[in-house]
């Protein structure tokens, strides 16, 4: 289930979202509104629901978090976006800090 987020996530939330994948939520993070979208099978349907929701194509990033580590993985298709980031990987260091930083405001330590 993907579900948008846009406060501390509950573990009821972070639970529904792992159903995908028991152990990494797939997330596309929106860097300019501090939100995300995750769960689900793929990084595109996280980000078609932002897109939906008024995000800029331009401010969304894949990523990957995995509760119990509490690591982030920066590789998506979606990231791949020339000249902006010509890498599955976000390549940008500032970008990167900015994904983590929601990621962890938003569903670390749940």
């Amino acid at each position: 289930m993907i579900l948008v987020i846009r406060a501390r996530a509950t573990i009821e939330q972070l639970n529904e979202m792992l159903v995908a994948d028991e152990i990494l939520i797939r997330v596309v993070v929106d860097i300019e509104r501090g939100i995300l979208a995750g769960g689900g099978e793929t990084h595109s349907d996280a980000e078609q629901d932002l897109l939906a929701d008024g995000s800029a194509q331009r401010n969304l990033w894949g990523a990957g978090f995995m509760p119990l580590a509490q690591g982030i993985v920066y590789d998506s298709l979606i990231n791949i976006r020339s000249p902006q980031n010509r890498s599955m990987e976000i390549l940008d260091p500032t970008i990167r800090d900015r994904v983590a930083q929601i990621i962890m405001d938003l569903l670390g330590d749940v």
